[in-house]
């Protein structure tokens, strides 16, 4: 698993930068494409839907607003509450990214079959329910 998460990773760089994405890492896409989803939520809820650590999270937040990516709101209602926006520039290349994981995706299950795949997706799933259960634990 170690092995294909890294060699995807290095491919999926590739792909961006085929693109002319050069600013985004495979890690930080997982955070835009929650964004993207819903757009201008609070960090804890972005923390929820990306499974990242509270401080893995921050760390990349910081690297995305210095490059324009997203901004950090502060609600005039609760000073608390962080928001996370994304920027113009990043919506204009969501097409792009998105393009980028289907070729991805495709990449992934080149020769295989509708039924493999669906089956396979059931074995993450079951692999990925038992690790959040013992996470929490």
């Amino acid at each position: 698993m170690s092995k294909i998460h890294q060699l995807s990773g290095r491919i999926f760089a590739r792909m961006l930068k085929d693109y002319n994405i050069h600013d985004i890492n495979p890690a930080q896409g997982r955070i835009l494409f929650v964004l993207w989803q819903q757009d201008n939520i609070p960090i804890q809820e972005l923390a929820k839907r990306t499974a990242l650590g509270k401080s893995t999270l921050t760390r990349m937040l910081d690297t995305l607003e210095k490059s324009g990516h997203v901004v950090r709101v502060y609600p005039s209602d609760d000073r608390r509450k962080v928001l996370i926006r994304l920027t113009e520039k990043n919506k204009k290349m969501k097409t792009a990214y998105e393009q980028v994981s289907q070729d991805m995706t495709q990449l992934f299950y080149k020769g295989f079959q509708e039924s493999e795949i669906d089956e396979f997706e059931s074995y993450l799933m079951r692999i990925y329910d038992n690790l959040l259960e013992h996470e929490s634990h």
